[in-house]
């Protein structure tokens, strides 16, 4: 089979290659995938690159990226039902902890991590349920229901913010977003009551006066570090931080003391570690919004497999909407 793969780190242009290798066994348990796109997320290019804290080699000799995908199910292995075969279905951690991921041909991987996909929903789509999808899912409904209550979403034009934004207004919350000037209108339109500018020099109070003081019962965050001073500001008493990123500042400092007088929760999501049972709280409320057409995704970026390597600079520059996907 093509798989795209990397053997060292470096950047993608010089590290990333497609390569003949072979095609994998559905194993006990496994179902094998013939995959259509292989969705491309930031931690697969930091991966890549060399960039996570501690690791000083790859992993493995040979790595096949990206833990996104979607496609069908061509065979099964032992103890999975053959009326899977034929199915459509979407992946999660197709590369964690293990060396073969979705950017190749086929992939083969435990039959819980190849989840059926709705009738209504594309492959393309189904490639950006992964990360994105179950870390909005899990950002948002960690604590339960929101309905009734206001989420606070950070970087609401970005991947997972863009979901978070119409998860949460589907379920019924009312919804304050921030985020660049360039991505006010898209984020209104996917469902955000008020849409403020990060930038801007007064926005602890432009999301009280939202809230009429009352403050943000959730907030799904994605840059922990630069934004915690002002999520204690505008938190409520009993409020919870649900964050999922902090690139900008990877060791912030703890504001202990206005977090103890609210007595404010800190929820961290690592989307990969998500136990079984939460995993399957994100999974069921990503599918309800799905089938119910409460999910919008824009247009992907889709690049050949010769191409891979411009897929992860596109994803390592910032700046675009829509996924960026590596048609297999």
């Amino acid at each position: 089979m093509k798989a795209v793969t990397w053997r060292a780190f470096g950047p993608a242009r010089d590290v990333v290659l497609v390569e003949d290798l072979a095609t994998p066994v559905a194993g006990q348990g496994e179902v094998l995938v013939r995959v259509a796109f292989s969705g491309v997320n930031p931690s697969d290019c930091k991966a890549r690159g060399g960039s996570r804290p501690g690791v000083t080699k790859p992993p493995f000799d040979v790595i096949v990226p990206h833990s996104d995908g979607a496609g069908v199910i061509e065979a099964v292995g032992e103890g999975v039902d053959a009326a899977r075969i034929g199915e459509r279905v979407w992946l999660w951690n197709g590369q964690w902890q293990r060396p073969f991921g979705t950017c190749a041909e086929y992939i083969s991987v435990p039959e819980a991590q190849a989840v059926v996909l709705p009738d209504n929903v594309s492959l393309e789509d189904g490639a950006v349920l992964g990360i994105p999808g179950l870390t909005a899912a899990q950002t948002v409904f960690g604590g339960g229901g929101v309905d009734g209550k206001t989420v606070l979403v950070s970087g609401g034009g970005g991947s997972v913010g863009f979901l978070a934004v119409q998860l949460a207004a589907w379920a019924g919350a009312r919804v304050i977003a921030t985020c660049g000037a360039r991505d006010m209108e898209r984020v209104r339109a996917a469902g955000a009551d008020v849409v403020l500018d990060y930038r801007s020099e007064t926005l602890v109070a432009d999301i009280m006066a939202a809230t009429e003081g009352a403050g943000v019962d959730r907030a799904v965050e994605v840059e922990l570090g630069p934004n915690l001073s002002m999520l204690c500001e505008v938190m409520k008493p009993l409020g919870t931080i649900a964050a999922y990123g902090s690139a900008k500042n990877m060791a912030p400092q703890m504001p202990f003391g206005p977090m103890l007088f609210k007595a404010l929760k800190l929820d961290i999501t690592l989307i990969y570690i998500l136990p079984l049972a939460e995993r399957q709280m994100a999974l069921s409320k990503l599918h309800e919004a799905l089938t119910a057409g409460a999910l919008r995704f824009e247009p992907p970026h889709v690049f050949e497999m010769a191409d891979a390597a411009k897929a992860h600079e596109m994803v390592e520059a910032g700046g675009r909407t829509g996924a960026v996907l590596v048609s297999t």
